[in-house]
């Protein structure tokens, strides 16, 4: 199982702002970067509106209602009405624009990353777990968004706003201005112990969420192992451990949010006492009105409220330059081997197959196959064979070009893999796996996966062809009756069947069977052969199969031992040479034989 205490990855929070990494993000708003001045000019206009609702009620109190003027009151108040349509007008379209962006760089980015994924080499599927990549196209995604349409805009009206308040204090009264703001310092230093703690805090969230996440994807994939042993008790046991550790970083987070506002709005509440105090006596010295000194008021309360925000975007940028360094970290992995080659082409598609003193290994120093060289003729069918580990299924990843082999030469139709371009080399080949992926959708989607060429005449011969089309016809919706994911409600030799149709809708010059028939019934191998029979006919094939009775008809048998080419010849030459071949065989026909009794 998972090490559920590994998450560095997830764990590192990285700068709160990082100028390289804003510079990558910045390059997604390009596009739109019309959009954004919209915004900006917008979020501008609406904020220096904001600041005239203060002068408009200390024009109210000082020119109308110390004076008793009815109707000039009524004039301010409609004033103060249309600003505050305005302000909310301008403020809509705001939003809704900032929104629009976050919505489509987090659209653009995620096709990005999609994409990239789809060029990178199996290999680094192998090292990099599922979970994680999920987490780079959905949360850390979602976290740019949240920057995008809420952050990166709104800093710039909170910045604005906060310039616009004190030059406005100034203006009123600078002596009132300074005495209002001693206790600025002591809301810088909450701010910075709270920025730090809950830097912490949400990092100690992450790693916990992470881990939560991880151990959800992986039991309950494995949930027929967990019932199967009565696993069901300890593993809520586990699970509440760790959902327990979340609620409690939660927990902390909470207790300083709801430490922090009150301690902005306490000293919010000391910086007006003050204004109250000292105003009074200026209002009795006339060296303030009335009027003024309640704008005075409105415009502190108002300056603490950008201050809260920035405190907010702060994490929000945090979050943003630790999920952006990891999605471009994701995103700077370029593939082990170029995808296209050279563009070369083979001049006919006859399927001629040539491996030539091939060395493999997934990992440096360890080779799973050591100079293997062979040739398949075009229409020949080859078996392969060996024992679990002999390098039979890497053999066949090489000839799909799923990795990169280290040393040799691999041809196909005379032209080397390595100078022709994947698309071109699969377009030639067909695949059934033994264990079978299907996709959610319906049967014509699993079989086209998204071939519109295959017509509805080739998908329906091909599913007759593996005795499967009457199964379908006789499901509620045909040809478009629904899969569940991995195909739950298949049964495992309908898998195989379902997985051979789709390799012959493709019709390939080569087909490759990878074990194709060892988890499917007697009686649907018997059928599986009898359509192999005829599919196989001026059609290249190598097979690869644990059942030697299912390869005794073979062209050529290569045997596979310990990743080198021991033997090869047909069935009754390797049998005569009591070789590997020959003990394999008498090792499955002795089990095969207490099966029987049994």
């Amino acid at each position: 199982m998972a090490d559920y205490n590994n998450y560095h990855e997830e764990e590192v929070l990285g700068k709160a702002y990082d100028a390289r990494l804003m510079k990558r993000l910045l390059k997604y708003v390009r596009p739109y970067r019309w959009q954004l001045g919209t915004a900006v000019i917008l979020l501008v206009s609406g904020s220096l509106l904001q600041l005239l609702l203060p002068i408009m009620i200390q024009i109210g109190i000082d020119n109308y209602l110390m004076k008793s003027d009815i109707n000039g009151l009524a004039r301010i108040a409609f004033a103060y009405a249309g600003i505050l349509l305005a302000v909310f007008l301008l403020q809509y379209a705001q939003m809704y624009i900032t929104m629009y962006i976050g919505q489509k760089v987090q659209y653009d980015i995620r096709m990005q990353i999609f994409r990239h994924l789809q060029k990178l080499h199996l290999g680094f599927f192998d090292k990099n777990p599922v979970g994680r990549l999920v987490t780079r196209t959905t949360n850390d995604v979602n976290v740019l968004d949240e920057m995008f349409s809420s952050g990166l805009v709104a800093v710039f009206g909170d910045i604005i706003t906060l310039t616009g308040i004190v030059i406005a204090l100034m203006y009123y009264n600078w002596k009132l201005a300074l005495l209002t703001l001693m206790v600025l310092p002591l809301l810088i230093l909450a701010t910075a112990v709270f920025r730090k703690k809950v830097r912490t805090i949400y990092r100690q969230v992450r790693l916990k969420l992470a881990r939560l996440n991880s151990f959800v994807q992986e039991h309950i994939t494995g949930m027929t192992i967990i019932q199967l042993f009565t696993r069901e008790k300890s593993t809520l046991y586990k699970f509440s451990l760790i959902n327990s550790e979340l609620r409690s970083a939660h927990l902390k987070s909470i207790y300083y949010y709801a430490t922090f506002f009150p301690i902005v709005e306490i000293i919010s509440a000391l910086s007006l006492a003050i204004l109250i105090y000292y105003g009074g006596f200026q209002i009795r010295a006339d060296m303030l009105t009335f009027g003024e000194l309640v704008a005075f008021i409105q415009l502190v309360q108002r300056f603490y409220h950008p201050i809260r925000d920035l405190a907010e975007k702060y994490n929000i940028l945090q979050s943003s330059m630790a999920s952006s360094e990891r999605i471009f970290k994701l995103l700077d992995t370029e593939p082990e081997f170029a995808e296209q080659g050279n563009g070369a082409k083979p001049a006919q598609n006859k399927g001629r197959i040539e491996f030539e003193n091939v060395r493999f290994a997934y990992n440096s120093g360890d080779d799973v196959l050591k100079d293997v060289s062979f040739t398949v003729e075009p229409g020949e069918k080859v078996a392969i064979v060996g024992a679990t580990g002999a390098g039979k299924t890497s053999l066949v990843s090489l000839l799909f070009r799923f990795y990169n082999y280290q040393k040799g030469s691999i041809k196909l139709d005379g032209v080397e893999l390595k100078d022709m371009s994947s698309k071109t080399i699969r377009s030639q080949l067909g695949l059934v796996l033994q264990d079978v992926f299907i996709f959610s959708g319906d049967y014509a989607s699993n079989v086209r996966l998204g071939n519109d060429e295959i017509t509805d005449e080739q998908l329906i011969d091909a599913l007759k062809k593996v005795n499967l089309y009457d199964y379908i016809k006789s499901q509620d919706g045909g040809l478009k009756a629904e899969v569940k994911e991995r195909g739950s409600t298949l049964s495992t030799g309908q898998k195989q069947l379902l997985s051979f149709a789709r390799a012959l809708a493709f019709d390939p010059n080569i087909l490759v069977l990878d074990e194709a028939t060892s988890s499917v019934d007697t009686e649907t191998e018997r059928m599986i052969q009898k359509a192999l029979d005829k599919l196989l006919e001026n059609r290249t094939a190598i097979i690869i199969a644990h059942r030697l009775s299912t390869i005794e008809k073979a062209d050529k048998i290569i045997v596979l031992h310990h990743g080198r080419l021991r033997e090869m010849g047909k069935h009754h030459e390797l049998l005569e040479k009591k070789g590997i071949y020959y003990k394999l065989h008498q090792m499955q026909f002795k089990r095969d034989r207490v099966k029987t009794a049994v």
